[in-house]
């Protein structure tokens, strides 16, 4: 049960930071509206050091499905443990995202732009695309979970692979970096499950002014990550063998 609650736990963290700067940035009546697309890709990537760190001892610090699945398809996690890790990381997106709406309650209810709001929760495209969404997304996973695999330690074959704390600042870097370079497509969602439990949370929350929570999207930033994760172990798997 530990590597659930870590994972979860970790999840949570991610999206309270990450969600948390996009609130700020874009909400009515907050202190951050000067933010921009650096002060995004800055504190998504301290999000991900902050989850990293806290979880990784205990759970390997996944914190996103698709590092998980990609794991696990390499032969580096057990199977047994990915639906459990599965929805430890949406239930922590959604928690993470439940706090970022508690933090900013006042200037939730100050906000009359519907799009800005759903952007505190879940991602959308710039341009509106689903096939080009989906290779952004799937790209941009590949570039995460092929540098995890190294960053952790597996280029051996047989080498199993856990994100010790030590290897929550590459991570981080990573991440920043996708975010800088590949961000600017489809908000890089690049983890199904920091799209799709805010998501939820957003259709559940009493938010005014919310408008539609865009379920005709919701499937790029779970599948684009998934299929991006997969190519990636494999890839992985070829070099390695």
């Amino acid at each position: 049960m530990n590597v659930y609650l870590f994972e979860f736990i970790g999840t949570a963290m991610l999206l309270l930071l990450g969600n948390g700067v996009v609130a700020n940035l874009v909400l009515k009546d907050t202190k951050g509206s000067n933010l921009g697309w650096v002060g995004i890709s800055l504190a998504w990537g301290i999000a991900v050091f902050c989850g990293v760190f806290i979880s990784a001892d205990v759970s390997g610090a996944h914190i996103n499905p698709a590092v998980t699945l990609g794991l696990a398809i390499a032969g580096k996690f057990s199977w047994n443990l990915v639906p459990g890790y599965f929805v430890a990381q949406i239930l922590g997106a959604m928690m993470g995202n439940l706090l970022v709406w508690l933090t900013y309650k006042k200037q939730y209810d100050a906000t009359t732009d519907q799009s800005a709001i759903l952007a505190t929760f879940s991602t959308s495209p710039a341009i509106r695309n689903s096939f080009w969404n989906f290779v952004t997304e799937a790209i941009g996973t590949f570039i995460l979970v092929f540098g995890v695999f190294y960053i952790a330690g597996g280029s051996i074959a047989d080498e199993p692979i856990s994100l010790g704390s030590l290897d929550a600042l590459p991570v981080a870097l990573l991440v920043m970096g996708i975010g800088f370079s590949l961000g600017g497509a489809t908000g890089y969602a690049i983890n199904p499950a920091r799209d799709l439990g805010p998501r939820i949370m957003h259709a559940l929350l009493p938010i005014k002014n919310k408008g539609t929570s865009d379920w005709k999207y919701a499937w790029i930033p779970i599948l684009g990550p998934i299929f991006g994760a997969a190519v990636a172990a494999l890839a992985f798997m070829a070099i390695n063998t």
